[in-house]
């Protein structure tokens, strides 16, 4: 890794709190700080096992653009790898106003500071920081839904579906710009579902553990029929690790698991390994219940990652039915 001193945002999330978990072991020499709100989403019990002494954690919010600055200013980062974002459609469907926030202005302020504060003009790169590089993790959700056929690729024109993607549809833009505008050295991932450890509890498949071993109701949206492509939290961050080491600048990589799988499959596979090794009275399976489905609910998300796997050599280690276990363990763990 060329940089010495990186900026993690919303290190304190899901994906976040995994990567920053994974990069502070596996680059010793280089200094983390890791930034994140601690909204809701972000929870320090994510990051109990990192105490290195090339790891920092500051609490702050990208929307204030004074702290950016006086972080660049405090620590002279020559990396930033950002993750924070509000994620969750459900809510952005109830409060649109705060994906606008974060996802787009938040954005802005972070790639407005690196660009000021890395560079002299246009193209040209203040001394020290000629290799300093922005990378924005996105979502496939910016691409819309497909029909039961087809993937999407980097070149799919975007199409988002609900307030939260089309937030971060504009903030890969914003960022996208500041590359064909001054010349900066920007990479952008797209990534699909992410599953695993650390998971926040709302979601889809810590909900059905959870759920299932309460024996409360295990909730599914419509008819249990929309696709999506699941990929290991661990995978992802190794895909976002060799992005920003060796993703070529300006380019999107597009990180997707090739597991398609319906909700019906996903709640079917969790309940039938928790019969195998948590046995109730009859099977979890007589738990699922159907509910009425979001609004603007996407059908079917499946990613071609093709480029990454080819340009720069990554490929994921689990698939879903590997991956699964190890995240079912980890929540049997945390919810006893």
């Amino acid at each position: 890794m060329k940089s010495k001193i990186v900026l993690i945002t919303g290190g304190a999330g899901f994906i976040g709190a995994n990567f920053v978990e994974y990069i502070v072991e596996a680059y010793p020499n280089t200094h983390f700080v890791n930034l994140d709100k601690l909204t809701y989403a972000g929870d320090l019990d994510n990051l109990k096992s990192v105490s290195a002494s090339n790891y920092t954690f500051v609490e702050g919010d990208i929307c204030n653009r004074d702290l950016i600055e006086s972080l660049f200013n405090k620590h002279q980062f020559d990396g930033v790898i950002h993750f924070a974002a509000e994620s969750h459609v459900d809510n952005s469907i109830k409060n649109p106003g705060a994906f606008i926030d974060t996802n787009i202005t938040g954005t802005f302020n972070l790639i407005d500071v690196a660009k000021s504060f890395w560079m002299e003009s246009p193209n040209i790169y203040k001394p020290k920081y000629e290799h300093a590089r922005f990378h924005h993790i996105s979502t496939d959700e910016v691409y819309g839904t497909l029909g039961e056929k087809g993937l999407f690729t980097e070149t799919t024109p975007y199409a988002p579906n609900s307030p939260y993607s089309a937030s971060k549809a504009s903030s890969d833009f914003i960022v996208r710009s500041y590359f064909h505008t001054y010349g900066m050295n920007v990479v952008t991932t797209n990534c699909s579902n992410n599953y695993g450890p650390k998971q926040h509890d709302e979601k889809l498949i810590p909900t059905i553990i959870r759920k299932a071993i309460s024996g409360e109701q295990i909730p599914i949206y419509g008819d249990g029929k929309n696709v999506r492509d699941w990929l290991y939290v661990l995978d992802h961050c190794k895909g976002i690790e060799l992005v920003f080491k060796t993703g070529k600048s300006g380019e999107t990589y597009n990180i997707g698991g090739r597991n398609e799988r319906n909700n019906l499959y996903i709640v079917d596979t969790i309940c039938s390994i928790l019969d195998e090794i948590k046995p109730s009275a009859k099977s979890y399976k007589e738990q699922i219940s159907f509910v009425s489905d979001r609004p603007g609910h996407d059908f079917r998300y499946a990613i071609d990652a093709t480029k990454i796997e080819n340009e720069l050599g990554w490929k994921a280690d689990e698939n879903f039915e590997s991956g699964i276990k190890k995240t079912i363990d980890w929540y049997l763990n945390k919810y006893n």
